[in-house]
């Protein structure tokens, strides 16, 4: 897209698409728009309708639209003093668009509800619609409805049903080609040059790169544009300084990055190794300003960077270390020198992002030989490199689930990397399918308390305390007593520390699937994980769906020390800002601290505390139970998975 006369943006390229899109409108058919984000689905439509001169209403949709917002309702007060008459009823945007022959934009489609969908099928069809004591509502002859909506796999989204798809056109936007993107990324940053041609080339790479699902529309790269010369002005660099073009470059594109599911790195990692590829290849500036560290292109195959490579290569870890030890330069000053050709670029502050998330070469993988040894299923399940039979797995899980949930635990730290990413993918399903079987609603408690609202049995003794003498008495006076319910905010705590595998991994993620399963919309509970350093998996408010959260969890563990103190503070963290009558944490751990401080002295914030001790040996049976015992909680040994379901129910009903 660019600006067009006016100041409004027009589109750059989708010449086909915008054919058929054209064609289709006057041919009075209804249509989707399909695409990633950034395709310029809004603005294609924008611009039609500008060339056509029609009006367009536009609805943003989201699990909030109804069909009344939809469609309009009777306004109450005036129904209640004239009856339901027709200048009693306000339209919504469904009705004004059809009433006047407009185009109706239903943006985000597949993320409306389905019974809000259903009232369209009839105006999809007939081009009208019968509301109930209005009577029947003709479309006007130029009304069309366009829908614009991200692929399937999009967080959050649903599939639009056949009833629907049957009844509208379909047009599928993709991106634009690298001439078109830089054309738009210059327009919309006033800039041009290398700059524009290295934000594009970043931008479309990680689109292509094997360990990223989803990958930074062009919006990426005119913010990225934005930020880089924003920083060379403020740092008093020259336009493409290494330092500031990965520091934009985080800002710009690692939220905008979606990481495939099972595969064990962070966003920042990959635009690392990205940023290592595009770079272009230019010497050092002789005099460079005050201040300003001299450029060093990704080719530059200098003493550190051979340094970094002296260890293993994918140790990101290593090579942030071995960087900072050679000249000393932080994330501010740019890059230490990058290393040879082929090999990604290791920052310091990102390899500590890794090792803070439980990531990194440091993470210990299983060979072969090792999992043949460890599970006499392995040769059937996993054939050869490379393979997982799901059907072998199926058949196992079926005959002995916790042997299968161990297996599938341990293949996800497969040194095969392709079995492993298979591995964690359906890790991430079967462990919430077995959590989804015992998962029962949270609905809390509820306790009978005062109240100043006409509604439960009278407390006579409290409103001979505040009666006046005044007949009748004023509402305020009146104290009753009724059911009210009882608010929890939750916190699941899981240890990731070196004493969880196999099994116990297994329990961990059945467990995390099952609380956010159980909350059913009532309680939303937060998950955080800890072993030497603490990570949150899911905030409260959040919506992460339970699958993503299993699959990040099962790369986290089997490794570090258990700050157990250390995590119950950040469980307390995370319930402080809840408005709740009790906050409660679930501790998953063998509750044994081999580092940190008394976890007696990190209770505070935390009004109840049940502890769950999987694979539990005396000592650590003793040990959550006497901490369990001081959280006024409860402690319960899980040795199967069968248990986690009945023990997070026995949890989750208690309360003070």
């Amino acid at each position: 897209m660019t600006a067009a006369p006016g100041g409004l943006p027009t589109v750059v390229g989708l010449e086909r698409e915008r054919q058929v899109l054209e064609v289709a409108l006057e041919a009075g058919r209804h249509v989707v728009i399909e695409g990633p984000p950034g395709t310029g689905k809004s603005t294609l439509l924008r611009d039609i309708a500008r060339s056509a001169g029609k009006r367009v209403i536009f609805v943003e949709g989201n699990a909030e639209l109804t069909p009344a917002r939809l469609v309009g309702q009777y306004d109450p007060a005036q129904v209640l003093a004239r009856g339901y008459l027709p200048d009693s009823f306000t339209d919504g945007p469904l009705l004004a668009a059809m009433r006047g022959g407009a185009l109706l934009y239903l943006e985000e489609f597949n993320r409306i509800p389905e019974e809000t969908l259903n009232v369209l099928i009839t105006v999809l069809a007939e081009g009208e619609i019968a509301v109930p004591r209005l009577g029947m509502i003709a479309a006007g002859a130029d009304f069309r409805l366009i829908a614009a909506m991200n692929p399937f796999d999009a967080i959050g989204t649903a599939r639009v049903s056949q009833a629907i798809a049957d009844r509208i056109c379909r047009v599928v936007l993709g991106y634009q080609d690298a001439a078109a993107e830089r054309r738009i990324t210059g327009t919309a940053t006033g800039e041009n040059g290398e700059v524009v041609d290295f934000a594009v080339t970043l931008t479309r790479a990680t689109r292509e790169h094997r360990d990223v699902r989803m990958g930074a529309s062009v919006r990426g790269a005119i913010d990225l544009v934005l930020l880089l010369t924003g920083l060379a002005r403020l740092r008093g660099e020259p336009a493409l300084a290494l330092g500031s073009a990965r520091d934009a470059a985080y800002a710009a594109l690692s939220g905008r990055i979606r990481i495939a599911d099972g595969c064990d790195r962070s966003p920042e990692s990959v635009i690392d190794e990205l940023l290592a590829e595009a770079w272009p290849a230019q010497p050092a500036p002789s005099d460079p300003p005050d201040g300003a560290q001299p450029v060093t292109g990704a080719g530059d195959a200098g003493d550190a960077g051979d340094a970094g490579d002296a260890g293993d290569a994918g140790d990101a870890g290593d090579a942030g270390e071995a960087g900072d030890a050679g000249d000393g330069q932080g994330k501010a000053d740019g890059l230490p020198p990058g290393p040879a050709a082929g090999h990604p670029i290791r920052s310091a502050s990102a390899s500590r992002l890794r090792r803070g998330r439980g990531q990194g070469g440091s993470r210990r993988t299983l060979s072969r030989a090792e999992l043949t040894a460890r599970h006499s299923s392995f040769g059937d399940v996993s054939p050869g490199v490379g393979q997982l039979d799901q059907d072998s797995l199926a058949r196992l899980l079926a005959a002995e689930p916790d042997a299968a949930a161990t297996l599938l635990a341990d293949l996800a730290l497969a040194t095969d990397r392709q079995l492993a990413a298979v591995a964690r993918r359906l890790a991430a399903r079967v462990f919430v399918q077995l959590a989804a079987v015992g998962a029962r609603p949270a609905r809390g408690t509820r306790r009978l308390g005062p109240g100043t609202v006409r509604e439960g049995d009278l407390d006579l003794d409290r409103t001979l305390d505040r009666f006046s003498g005044a007949w009748p008495p004023a509402d305020a006076e009146l104290v009753t007593r009724s059911w009210r319910a009882h608010r929890r905010s939750l916190c699941l705590l899981i240890d990731t520390s070196g004493s969880m595998s196999g099994l116990a991994v297994a329990i961990a993620a059945v467990a995390a699937a099952g609380v956010v399963l159980s909350a059913d919309g009532r309680l939303d509970p937060s998950v955080v994980a800890f072993g030497s350093d603490v990570t949150r998996l899911r905030a409260a408010g959040s919506g992460r769906v339970p699958e993503d959260l299993v699959g990040e969890l099962i790369g986290l563990r089997g490794h570090g020390m258990t700050d157990l103190a250390g995590g119950l503070r950040a469980a307390a963290r995370e319930l402080a800002g809840s408005h709740a009558d009790e906050r409660v944490a679930i501790l998953l751990s063998d509750c044994v601290a081999t580092s940190g401080d008394d976890p007696a002295s990190a209770l505070a914030g935390i009004d109840r505390l049940h502890v769950l001790c999987p694979l539990p040996a005396p000592e650590s049976e003793r040990a959550a139970a006497a901490l369990a015992r001081l959280g006024c909680g409860v402690s319960q040994p899980v040795r199967r998975l069968a248990e986690v379901a009945p023990a997070l129910t026995r949890a989750l009903s208690r309360s003070g």
